[in-house]
């Protein structure tokens, strides 16, 4: 294993499957649902770690990794995730690379967050530590004392609590949030798994390289699609093996975190093969340093249009979770591409 960066390789000759997605209109007989849902597949792509990529009917996959690629996700907090569902970015933290020190106090951080949901989010993801590049770990309690405060004074909206920390994760969910969102994957606080499953928490489990302060120092990797495949994979079937269900964890390949451009352009390409762990899929590109130089847009602010391009192009890949700052952008795009892409045909 090259350094640190290969977390989620596992030796030995492998397939894994790719459905090639479409939505388009008459479906075929023959096409299977994605995850239960509109999207469709009649082929799938087949990698192998020896770089070969070849086009199947899906037929040709075995039944348990066919079964994992269409059986229906059960909803997340009453959310259907047979549809593309938005998650509103709520950073309670001074040095957050797009939005941090936006609020004052804990009222204005919480109107804000109440401002997300009237524009059009389903879920607010809180978050009381930035993990920009080359930020600093918050100590625990400083990290409650800025998200505990705004989740009590948001009762009633689904929330997501944005940590690494069990310490963070019981403060938030006894002030009203109901999922954790961990960029570390459950790497690393070794409590927080305990703790999810232990009560039952839904849980996002992200890819990243490192920690914040290093994650970006040169990161390497043997094949970057498969070998964060293989890390969710493996935290997955950690979590379900001590008694989560497999329901209630969402997986996201973590997009800008220990990650080159090409690492980040590759991810993308071939989202759809993180469908086979068998989970909703959670993507979360807002704003992002690639975005603005791809973009050429340098200033966060300014990258809305390209954070909504990629956003669809991820949905279009049957992703059920969009993590965006640009909530009521986000929502009027994505209803238009709907509408477009329906044709006005309700069953199409």
């Amino acid at each position: 294993m090259p350094r640190r960066q290969r977390q989620g390789y596992r030796p030995g000759m492998r397939d894994y499957y790719r459905p090639l997605v479409r939505s388009d209109f008459p479906r075929p007989d023959t096409a299977l649902s994605l995850a239960g849902g509109p999207r469709w597949f009649t082929h799938v792509a087949r990698h192998r770690r020896d770089g070969s990529v070849t086009r199947l009917a899906a037929t040709e996959v075995p039944p348990e990794a066919l079964a994992r690629l269409t059986a229906r996700r059960p909803s997340l907090l009453g959310l259907p995730m047979d549809r593309a569902q938005i998650m509103g970015i709520l950073n309670v933290t001074p040095d957050s690379f797009s939005d941090g020190g936006s609020d004052r106090n804990a009222a204005e951080a919480a109107l804000r967050g109440r401002r997300l949901i009237n524009e059009g989010a389903d879920i607010l993801d809180i978050g009381g530590e930035s993990t920009r590049p080359g930020a600093p770990e918050v100590p625990s309690g400083e990290e409650i004392a800025r998200t505990e405060p705004v989740i009590r004074a948001l009762a009633g909206v689904p929330i997501s609590i944005d940590t690494r920390k069990a310490k963070v994760a019981r403060a938030a969910v006894r002030a009203g949030a109901s999922i954790v969102n961990d960029v570390s994957g459950l790497t690393h606080d070794p409590a927080l798994a305990g703790y999810c499953v232990e009560n039952g928490l839904p849980v996002c489990v992200m890819h990243s390289q490192g920690d914040p302060e290093t994650m970006q120092d040169d990161p390497v990797y043997e094949n970057v699609l498969l070998d964060i495949y293989d890390f969710l994979e493996r935290q997955v079937d950690m979590l379900e093996a001590q008694g989560l269900a497999r329901g209630k964890i969402i997986v996201d390949p973590g997009i800008g975190f220990g990650k080159t451009q090409a690492h980040n352009l590759a991810l993308l390409n071939g989202l759809s093969l993180f469908h086979g762990i068998g989970c909703p899929v959670l993507l979360g590109v807002s704003r992002k340093g690639f975005i603005g130089r791809i973009g050429r847009a340098p200033e966060p602010a300014s990258r809305a249009p390209g954070s909504i391009a990629v956003a669809l192009a991820g949905i279009a890949q049957g992703i059920q979770i969009i993590r965006v700052h640009d909530v009521a952008a986000t929502r009027q795009a994505l209803a238009l591409w709907q509408a477009v892409e329906q044709g006005g045909k309700d069953d199409a």
